[in-house]
C-alpha cells in the first residue's frame, strides 16, 4: 500500500514544485475543472506515452491557474482526454474514459446491460453498403433466448431498418433499449429478409465466461474443450473448477476455444497459463514495462508475473501439458493473446483460426482522489468519471510479441480457417466447424480439409462486446 500511494504522491508533488507558488490560484473552479485536473494528473503520472505528449509533460504549466484555462478551452471531459492521447488510433488504439465507472467495472466482471445476443456483423457479400448479424452465442434465460433466438441466425434490420455501415450503431447501440430484429435468411451473404422476428429489452445480464466445458474421447485422446469469453477475475475459483473437471477426467490435450474473448485481467490470464501446464510453477511467466515515472519507483521484480501452483492459497488444478490447441478469431484479443504469447515461450502452441487483434498492451483503472485510487477517502462524488489509459506494454520471458496479432500457420503453427457465417454449427459439438477441425488436427496432425473453405469473402465490421465498457481490454494492477 505505501507503495502504491508514493508514486501518485510524488507525481502530485512534483506538478505542485513545478508551480510557481507565488502566484496563487484565482479562478474559481467547478467540477468539470476538477475532472480536467484528474484527467492531467493520471496521465501525467502514469500514460505509457507520458514522455511523448507535451502537454503531459510535468513542466507544461506554469500553475494551476494555467492548467485550469488551458482545459477550458475543450468542450468535454472525452476531448480533453482525447487531447493528450499519443497519435490516438494508431499509436494508441485503445486508451478510453468513462462517464460512469461503475458500469466499467461491472463489464469487467461480465455485467452489461444486454438483451442476450453476442453477435458479429459483417459487410454483405455483394459489396454494398448493407451489413447483417450473425448470432455467436446467446445467453442462457436472457431475453434472447426466451425469445427462441440461437447461434447462426442472420438478422439484417432493427425497427423495420436495414442495417448499413452509416447507421448500425445508431439501431443497435444506441440509448434505446428495446428493439425488433428482423431475421432473414443467409442467401450466400447477401442476406434477404424472412418474416420472422422478435422484439427484445435490453436488462442488466451478467455472463458466465466459462461457457462450456466438456471432454471428447478419441482412441487414446481424452480433449478438454473449454469455451471462455472473458478473463473475468470473479470466476478465477470456478476457471479453476473447470480444470479440476479436466484433471480427474484424464485429459491428455486441451482445446481452449478463444475465439469471441476480447480479454480482461492480467492475473486471470496468469492463472489460466497455470492451470494448462504446472510443471513451471515461480517462472517468468510474463514482463510488464511501464513509463518511466512507474519503472523508477518499484524494484524490477514488481513488473514480472510468474507462473503460480494457487488462487488465493487455493491450489490450481494443473494438467501439466506441453502442449495446447487455441481456437482464435479477429474477437480474440489482449489477455487472449498473453496466454498464447507466454505459453508460446515454454510449450508447443497451436491455433485454429483467423488472424487475432494484436493488443499487446494494457490499462488500469484511475479514478478522481488524491492517489487515483476509488478506495481513497477524499474520492470526488461529484462524478463518476474514470480513465482506463493504456499504461504497459507486456511481453514473454523471451521479450516477444506480436504487435499485428497470430496469424495461425504463419507466425505461429497451426491452421488459418474462418468461420462460415451460414453454418455456424453448436458451439461445443462436432457440427461446429472450428472445433470439428480441431480435433481432426489433434488426431491425425493434419492441417488441410476438403471442407475448408479458405475464401470466406468478407470480414466484420463490428461486435457486440465491442460495445461494452470493457471492450477488447487488458487490465493490470495499479501500481
Amino acid at each position: 500500500m505505501k507503495k502504491i500511494f508514493k508514486l501518485s504522491f510524488l507525481s502530485l508533488l512534483f506538478f505542485i514544485a513545478s508551480c510557481e507558488k507565488k502566484s496563487s490560484l484565482t479562478i474559481i473552479t467547478d467540477t468539470n475543472d476538477d475532472i480536467n485536473y484528474f484527467i492531467w494528473k493520471g496521465m501525467n503520472a502514469y500514460y505509457l506515452w507520458q514522455n511523448d505528449v507535451p502537454a503531459l509533460s510535468d513542466n507544461r504549466f506554469a500553475n494551476f491557474d494555467d492548467l485550469y484555462t488551458y482545459f477550458r478551452g475543450f468542450g468535454s471531459p472525452e476531448s480533453v482526454f482525447n487531447s493528450v492521447l499519443y497519435q490516438q488510433g494508431t499509436i494508441d488504439r485503445f486508451s478510453w474514459i468513462v462517464d460512469d465507472y461503475e458500469e466499467l467495472e461491472n463489464s469487467f466482471q461480465g455485467i452489461n446491460l444486454s438483451n442476450g445476443i453476442e453477435f458479429g456483423l459483417v459487410q454483405n457479400y455483394d459489396g454494398s453498403q448493407n451489413i447483417f448479424g450473425y448470432v455467436r452465442y446467446v445467453l442462457p434465460n436472457s431475453p434472447a433466448d426466451i425469445g427462441g433466438v440461437a447461434r447462426g441466425m442472420i438478422f439484417n434490420s432493427i425497427d423495420g431498418n436495414q442495417l448499413t455501415i452509416t447507421n448500425y450503431r445508431d439501431l443497435l447501440f444506441s440509448d434505446n433499449t428495446s428493439y425488433t430484429v428482423g431475421f432473414a435468411d443467409f442467401n450466400d451473404g447477401n442476406p434477404v429478409t424472412n418474416s420472422n422476428s422478435v422484439i427484445l429489452n435490453k436488462t442488466e445480464l451478467q455472463e458466465d465466461p466459462i461457457a462450456i466445458t466438456k471432454v471428447f474421447e478419441e482412441g487414446d485422446k481424452k480433449i478438454g474443450y473449454l469455451l471462455y469469453n472473458q478473463f473475468a477475475s470473479s470466476f478465477d475459483n470456478q476457471l479453476n473448477d473447470a480444470f479440476s473437471v479436466f484433471k480427474s477426467s484424464g485429459v491428455n490435450e486441451l482445446i481452449v476455444d478463444l475465439r469471441y474473448n476480447g480479454g480482461g485481467s492480467v492475473q486471470t490470464a496468469t492463472y489460466l497459463g497455470s492451470m494448462i501446464t504446472g510443471q513451471f510453477n515461480n517462472q517468468v511467466y510474463s514482463k510488464e514495462s511501464w513509463n518511466d515515472k512507474v519503472k523508477a519507483a518499484f524494484d524490477a521484480d514488481q513488473f514480472l508475473n510468474n507462473f503460480t501452483d494457487n488462487i488465493d492459497n487455493t491450489p490450481i488444478n494443473s494438467l501439466g501439458l506441453e502442449s495446447v490447441y487455441f481456437i482464435v478469431s479477429g474477437s480474440s484479443a489482449s489477455a487472449s493473446e498473453l496466454v498464447i504469447n507466454s505459453l508460446n515461450a515454454y510449450i508447443d502452441v497451436k491455433l485454429v483460426g483467423t488472424t487475432t487483434v494484436g493488443k499487446q498492451v494494457g490499462s488500469i483503472t484511475l479514478y478522481d482522489s488524491d492517489n487515483l485510487r476509488k478506495d481513497n477517502a477524499n474520492l470526488n462524488l461529484d462524478h463518476k468519471y474514470a480513465i482506463q489509459p493504456l499504461v504497459l506494454e507486456i511481453v514473454n520471458k523471451n521479450d516477444e510479441n506480436e504487435i499485428n496479432g497470430f496469424t495461425p500457420g504463419e507466425n505461429i503453427t497451426g491452421i488459418n480457417l474462418k468461420e462460415d457465417y451460414g453454418n455456424l454449427g453448436i458451439l461445443g459439438e462436432r457440427s461446429d466447424p472450428l472445433l470439428d477441425r480441431t480435433i481432426i488436427y489433434i488426431t491425425t496432425g493434419s492441417k488441410s480439409s476438403s471442407n475448408e473453405k479458405a475464401n470466406i469473402k468478407n470480414n466484420e465490421v463490428y461486435n457486440s462486446k465491442l460495445a461494452t465498457p470493457s471492450s477488447n481490454n487488458m487490465f493490470s494492477k495499479l501500481k
